[in-house]
């Protein structure tokens, strides 16, 4: 970087005007106030999920074969809200260490299926008690009907913004 002088516009070292609406305004803390909350949410999640030897995908992964079944590979990603190849790279470690197995549908062999060995079945199903009462934990902040609350809001703000506003 050159030590040259640097030209300054009085106009840009200020901070923006604010021109939005009230309404703007409210919906733009509401996004800042979601993307805070996910974000510190999922860093305690990781952490915890981090205890059992696990990413949180693996994790995710893991616990949805233990509560659903065996899962085409991409009904997983559709369950996880991951891309195809990150299923993948998620099903060969997973696989590496024998606690997911693939096998292809015989209905239509392009078709690729995951399920949980006898060893992932172990471990999600040691786990799993503990990390449900951790996230109950984390949520003490809340009772439970604002947490009911909550899940309701969320809930219809994402089928609203998934029915009205994305393109598909």
């Amino acid at each position: 970087m050159s030590q040259g002088s640097v030209t300054t516009k009085p106009e840009l070292d200020q901070p923006a005007k604010r021109d939005w609406t009230d309404g703007q305004e409210a919906a733009l803390r509401l996004w800042i106030t979601l993307a805070r909350c996910y974000a510190t949410y999922s860093k305690a999640l990781a952490a915890k999920v981090q205890d059992y030897g696990l990413t949180t995908p693996q994790f995710g992964t893991l616990e949805a074969l233990y509560h659903l079944g065996p899962l085409s590979l991409g009904e997983l990603a559709e369950k996880l809200l991951v891309t195809g190849g990150n299923v993948t790279y998620v099903m060969d470690r997973l696989e590496g260490r024998g606690l997911v197995a693939r096998y292809r549908s015989e209905e239509d062999r392009r078709v690729v299926h995951a399920k949980l060995t006898p060893a992932g079945h172990k471990l999600i199903s040691e786990v799993f008690p503990g990390h449900a009462e951790y996230v109950e934990h984390l949520c003490r902040h809340l009772s439970g009907r604002e947490r009911e609350d909550l899940r309701r809001l969320l809930k219809t703000l994402g089928k609203g913004i998934a029915g009205h506003d994305l393109g598909g």
